[in-house]
């Protein structure tokens, strides 16, 4: 299977390029990518920035230029729920827009011509469940929008509009939205950074780069080694 990973920043990157085997740089659509193995699947990981339309743009760049099989989004997110602690791992059912609506007659949430909850693929889902027996794994909805929370008062903004969100980022609902609509599988799976709204948050953020779990990108080859 082809398969491409998506992490918005260089710092994910280089936590996560150590999960591939024969690791190389190759240049395509003149973006850097890095091409290896996880397993038996072809692996191609590229850094999309920050925010949801570079996420967007260089998702559907991917697309035409390496026509994967799975897009997986990964990296670092921030907490939504009590029940998220710094270096949970999030597999998420769905993602969603916090920060979209088109108005009278639409729900918080749905870009035009898609439904709030962009499901993610199963077989991942059922993967992770299977091979993944720790206790900090969790299943459920991702959301996103174009900004860094780290206030309490947003975070209850998000809570008010979408009860079940048990993390936050910037980029996985625009994945979504653009693998959704190219009908290529995809899945979402994040790191907790920071808990917004819970102490100094941004702090939080900081500290977990020098200290970053890298053990909990394993759940990423985990995965995909079984898919």
């Amino acid at each position: 299977m082809k398969i491409g990973i998506l992490a918005a920043m260089d710092k994910e990157i280089a936590l996560l390029r150590p999960l591939l085997e024969n690791p190389e740089e190759v240049l395509i659509d003149g973006r850097t990518i890095l091409k290896g193995e996880i397993g038996s699947h072809q692996i191609a990981l590229m850094k999309c920035g920050i925010g949801k339309v570079n996420a967007a743009l260089n998702t559907y760049r991917l697309i035409k230029s390496y026509e994967p099989d799975l897009i997986i989004n990964s990296g670092v997110a921030g907490g939504a729920d009590p029940s998220m602690h710094i270096a949970d791992v999030l597999i998420a059912e769905y993602a969603a827009y916090h920060d979209v609506w088109c108005g009278p007659g639409t729900e918080i949430g749905a870009a035009d011509g898609f439904t709030t909850f962009l499901p993610t693929d199963a077989r991942v889902i059922e993967a992770a469940k299977s091979h993944l027996k720790r206790d900090d794994i969790r299943y459920g909805l991702i959301v996103s929008g174009d900004s860094f929370i780290s206030k309490k008062e947003e975070v209850e903004i998000i809570k008010k509009n979408f009860p079940t969100a048990l993390a936050c980022d910037m980029e996985s609902a625009a994945i979504a939205h653009v693998a959704a609509e190219s009908k290529i599988p995809f899945s979402v799976i994040r790191v907790v950074s920071d808990t917004p709204g819970e102490g100094e948050n941004i702090s939080q953020y900081k500290n977990f780069w020098t200290v970053a779990p890298e053990k909990t990108f394993e759940a990423v080859r985990t995965i995909i080694t079984h898919l």
